[in-house]
């Protein structure tokens, strides 16, 4: 593992203990920060992720196994070490059933202090690649496993943690590759639901007739190939969740089918007469702007206010930046665990690349990015040519693109009329010439969805 990701948190009230041993532990390559007493410390652990806390048992105040309790509550994952000068069984076996990893007796030895901090990140780095390996097998995730630092994210966590206790309907929106199945299975996870299953249904990879089949199940005989019964998607996840991803891509007939579903709580098999009752919580996922179908004509509006109790937007990746060296960290650990190759981080030059891009495709797209690097790479860091991304440009070089190419002219002629009316397709379209699909498509191409939404 990567020094610099293990993070060390050491709370005394002697200055000079504080600065011995964060002057010995930022020498063997740890990430350090102290803190003069249990508040200061508790305070960092609500804002912050720590790998090892270092806990002097006699302070002020609040002593260390106070600390210690209250730190189990906060990051129940952090390994704690008791630093006492008055060691007695007691106050070990008291520190042991607290959670405390060990304690060390002061003054102490800096190499027995590497020592056992060395055993700790090789024992967290075994525990935390099982954890890993059983989550991508299983596809596990809860809140806690999600990362992020940025205001707007913090918020969109807190309401799915709310609406995860509730029964209601939820709609998930963002762009491709934000999150959002993500996002619904921690809501599963810790919902009352939890011990339930988790079904998904991508409803824009699928013809009218397939998706009516894998929602609803058939009868044999309902249609060619039907040779026998098949129970569907809203069966296979009664008393638990059903996560409807890309939503806004059904037609009117499952619009109005889905509706149904959703006042009734019951439905019938295609080809079938028995009415079926099922309990299931929806939560529902669409990049579109569902709000805009409605007043198109192409989205029920009864069905949009059923599927947007809830709703909960995740912002793109481009306006949350300072989350990227997170997600890296996040991801690359996951990749190791895929993969069975040990990736440490990227070079400084890597992380320049990677923080310049504005990453259309989110974090779907840094993953893969990050993905191939990880295959290509000769050592056990990425460099900025493992990514295969187009590095920031040179001041001549946008100077030159100042000037704009024929696709970028066209791009921002678009955008301009689309301002000027508001997002109304029918009227740009007429100022531009051109027919509806058509703009459509320019939309798509040059990825001007929000201001489509605008």
């Amino acid at each position: 593992m990567n020094r610099e990701r293990v993070r060390i948190l050491v709370v005394d009230d002697e200055e000079i203990v504080r600065e011995s041993l964060s002057g010995w532990l930022e020498r063997d390559g740890y990430t350090v920060a102290t803190a003069q007493d249990g508040a200061s410390a508790l305070a960092r652990l609500h804002g912050e992720r720590w790998s090892i806390m270092l806990v002097d048992m006699k302070m002020p105040g609040m002593d260390g196994l106070q600390v210690l309790e209250e730190a189990r509550k906060i990051q129940p994952e952090v390994t704690a070490v008791i630093m006492t000068a008055y060691a007695t069984v007691d106050t070990a076996v008291t520190a042991m059933k607290l959670g405390a990893y060990d304690y060390l007796v002061k003054p102490f030895d800096p190499e027995e202090l590497s020592l056992m901090i060395q055993k700790i990140v090789s024992q967290q780095a075994l525990v935390r690649e099982n954890v890993l390996l059983r989550k991508v097998l299983k596809r596990e995730y809860h809140f806690r496993d999600l990362v992020s630092k940025n205001a707007a994210m913090q918020k969109v966590f807190d309401l799915a943690r709310t609406a995860a206790r509730s029964n209601s309907t939820i709609l998930v929106l963002g762009e491709s590759g934000t999150g959002k199945e993500v996002v619904a299975r921690a809501i599963h996870a810790e919902s009352p639901r939890a011990v339930g299953p988790f079904v998904a249904v991508s409803c824009a990879a699928l013809t009218e007739t397939l998706l009516e089949s894998e929602l609803f199940g058939h009868e044999r005989g309902a249609f060619t190939g039907a040779v026998a019964r098949q129970r569907g998607k809203f069966e296979a996840a009664h008393r638990g969740t059903l996560f409807l991803d890309e939503i806004g891509d059904i037609t009117p007939k499952l619009q109005l089918d889905l509706l149904r579903v959703l006042e009734d709580r019951r439905f019938t098999r295609v080809g079938g007469t028995e009415a079926i009752e099922v309990d299931v919580r929806i939560i529902a996922a669409t990049n579109r702007d569902l709000q805009r179908a409605v007043a198109e004509g192409a989205f029920r509006e009864d069905l949009f206010y059923r599927l947007n109790v809830i709703p909960i937007h995740l912002p793109p990746l481009r306006d949350r930046k300072e989350d990227v060296p997170l997600l890296i960290d996040d991801l690359l650990e996951k990749l190791s665990v895929e993969m069975g190759r040990h990736i440490e981080g990227v070079s400084h030059d890597a992380m320049a690349v990677l923080m310049a891009h504005d990453w259309p495709g989110n974090v779907r797209e840094l993953r893969n990015a990050l993905e191939r690097a990880a295959v290509v790479a000769a050592g056990t860091i990425i460099q900025a040519g493992d990514l295969g991304l187009v590095k920031p440009s040179t001041p001549t070089e946008a100077a030159a693109e100042q000037l704009g190419t024929l696709e970028s002219v066209e791009r921002q002629h678009i955008q301009t009329v689309l301002e000027h009316t508001r997002g109304n397709i029918t009227q740009a379209a007429r100022i531009l010439d051109i027919d509806r699909v058509t703009l459509y498509n320019k939309i798509k191409k040059y990825r001007l969805r929000e201001i489509e939404s605008a």
